[in-house]
């Protein structure tokens, strides 16, 4: 078969280098695919640990009991995975005022996922929080 002047075609070298050019470019574009799922479960495991430690802290108020200063920590499943927590009480230099950091970790693990704070002050009677509230808005002039 006789190939006239006008008929033009790709060699094996321009085939071999956009191949090469295509290779590349799905090679950086798998990277980038890996970098945006391992950022998706890094973003789950610190929600995750986050609303742990927020459950904690929420438990902790909800007893109703001025906590001890000092430090408790567990395990707890949670979607479907293993979770430990260390919950730290201290002193903020106000009365009946506490400090409570929740930190949240894999089992066995030193390095926190997610560190919470949170505050717990003296229980009051249920429906009795918002009395002293009441109190400062009516003194000011505003209406319930």
């Amino acid at each position: 078969m006789r190939v006239s002047p006008e008929q033009h075609g790709f060699t094996l070298i321009e085939v071999m280098v956009a191949l090469a050019i295509i290779g590349l470019s799905l090679l950086a574009i798998a990277s980038k695919m890996g970098q945006m799922i391992d950022t998706a479960n890094v973003m789950r495991e610190r929600t995750y640990a986050s609303w742990i430690a927020q459950n904690k802290i929420a438990e902790m108020r909800l007893a109703n009991v001025l906590p001890d200063v000092s430090s408790t920590e567990g395990d707890v499943d949670y979607a479907g995975t293993e979770w430990h927590w260390r919950a730290v009480v201290s002193e903020t230099g106000v009365q009946d005022l506490y400090r409570l950091d929740v930190s949240v970790s894999y089992p066995g693990s030193i390095d926190n996922i997610r560190t919470v704070t949170g505050f717990i002050g003296e229980p009051v009677a249920p429906g009795q929080s918002n009395r002293s509230w009441n109190r400062n808005t009516q003194s000011s002039g505003a209406r319930e």
